[in-house]
């Protein structure tokens, strides 16, 4: 089976942004590469050097965040939108309220956490990054 893991890019704050969210999910990174360890580091303008080229952040089983700083000076336009969300499944009602308190910190809360008619207790938020994340913890079905 395939695995989707999202790529997220930044203006300048990835790393800013991937230590956040070590802080809310633990774990290690399994990668940081900066534009100076690159072969094409010669082509990249001194204040960018220190930028993140690919950061990688394992989270649960099989899972991997991964960002980039994209460069201006390396016609690597971005525009931030609202197009994606990620979605996270926690384990319990608990771990989704300690996911989506510690995404939300600074940020702006868009569904606060609640049981759902569809039998997720479910929230919304964005973070103070402009990432949407969905934080889900889908109860057990009574019969």
């Amino acid at each position: 089976m395939a695995l989707v893991n999202p790529y997220l890019n930044f203006l300048g704050t990835t790393e800013a942004a991937f230590n956040h969210y070590k802080s809310v999910f633990g774990g290690e990174f399994s990668m940081l590469l900066r534009y100076r360890d690159t072969p094409e580091a010669g082509d990249v303008k001194e204040e960018d050097k220190d930028k993140i080229m690919h950061m990688a952040l394992p989270i649960g089983n099989g899972n991997i965040l991964m960002g980039t700083d994209a460069l201006g000076s390396m016609q690597q336009g971005l525009q931030q939108g609202n197009n994606f969300y990620l979605s996270v499944h926690a384990d319990s009602k608990p771990d989704a309220d300690r996911v989506f308190k510690g995404l939300s910190e600074d940020g702006q809360e868009q569904m606060a956490m609640q049981d759902t008619f569809w039998g997720a207790y479910f929230g919304m938020l964005k973070d103070k990054f402009g990432v949407q994340w969905m934080v889900s913890f889908e109860q057990p079905r009574t019969q």
